[in-house]
């Protein structure tokens, strides 16, 4: 199996593979902000405890599959959020993404999508999934920016963060590398 390199750098950013060393910045700057994680179907992180277990299903991602998620860094070191690969088989995968407030707006998230885009090319992917709530605007754009085109309305899912905590009908983009 081909394994994708747990380093990409872009003109801007550096994606790399996590590790349990930065549960306290991803903690920080995402991982536990309310904002950041309203449309996200994880839930906010009460501590560095529930980041230390995200780590710890990411290396069992990396070790299972030829990647899994990837930090989001400035070429200057500063973590903006993260990306990534969520194997669904050998050729199909879902990806997404997340970034700390003070990096919205900037086109990080388009930039680390089009990397992505490029990996799953690389690692020989079929098809890329993304799935995002429909009130997610912005998020919308850089999906649809990048190439990926809507599916349909899909089953219905929660999102954890918002209150009141009902399900709502997931918007699902596809793209082929």
């Amino acid at each position: 199996m081909l394994k994708a390199p747990e380093r990409i750098a872009t003109a801007r950013l550096v994606l790399r593979k996590p590790a349990l060393a930065d549960a306290e910045r991803i903690y920080v700057r995402y991982a536990g902000d309310p904002m950041v994680t309203r449309y996200l179907s994880w839930r906010c992180h009460e501590s560095a405890h529930d980041t230390r277990a995200f780590l710890r299903f990411s290396d069992e991602e990396w070790a299972r599959w030829p990647a899994g998620p990837y930090l989001i860094e400035a070429v200057t070191g500063e973590l903006l959020g993260s990306t990534g690969l969520g194997f669904e088989s050998a050729q199909e995968a879902i990806t997404g993404y997340v970034l700390a407030r003070d990096a919205w707006g900037k086109g990080y998230a388009t930039e680390a999508l089009r990397r992505i885009q490029g990996l799953g090319h690389d690692l020989g992917l079929k098809r890329m999934s993304a799935q995002c709530h429909p009130d997610n605007v912005a998020s919308r754009h850089v999906l649809e920016k990048c190439g990926f085109t809507l599916q349909r309305l899909q089953n219905r899912a929660e999102f954890p963060n918002l209150l009141p905590a009902v399900p709502v009908e997931v918007l699902s983009y596809s793209f082929q590398p």
